[in-house]
Order: structure tokens, then sequence, then C-alpha cells
């Protein structure tokens, strides 16, 4: 029985450990996207987010995705709304 509690304790402490690193990396992929402001430059689109709508002005334009840096087109699907669609 002791042997029993002796493990779980060191599970749990050791659970405890783990979450303050993945709390740290998850608020550094936060912050370096928080640093990215949607906006436009020349004839594209910076900082845009793939799948999610896009202004009136955005259409037909590319776009810079702002983590992983590649090119989306704003296009329009069958439902009408119109999305940043990997290019």
């Amino acid at each position: 029985m002791r042997l029993r509690a002796a493990l779980s304790a060191a599970a749990l402490a050791a659970g405890l450990l783990g979450v303050p690193a993945a709390a740290g990396a998850a608020e550094a992929a936060t912050t370096a996207a928080a640093a990215c402001k949607y906006r436009r430059v020349a004839q594209h689109w910076e900082c845009v987010t793939p799948g999610a709508y896009c202004p009136v002005a955005a259409h037909g334009k590319l776009g810079i995705a702002k983590i992983t840096n590649k090119r989306y087109r704003c296009t329009q699907y069958s439902n009408g709304r119109w999305r940043w669609k990997r290019a």
C-alpha cells in the first residue's frame, strides 16, 4: 500500500513539473502570433489566419499566414463566403 502511495505521489509531482514548461511554450507561441498584425501590404495581405473570413478588399488576393509563412488566396466558397484557402 505504501508503494502505491509513493508511486502516485511521484507521478503527480512529475505531472506538475511538466505543466509549466508546456504553458511557457504555449505562451511564447501566443506572443509571437499576437505580434503579427493583419494588414495589407501592396498587392498581398500579411498575417492571415488560414480558413478565416477575408475582407472585401482581399477578395482574389494573396496572403501570407502569420505562423507558417505559407501562401493563401482569398477565395469564394460554394456557400458564397470568402475565406483564406491554401494557394
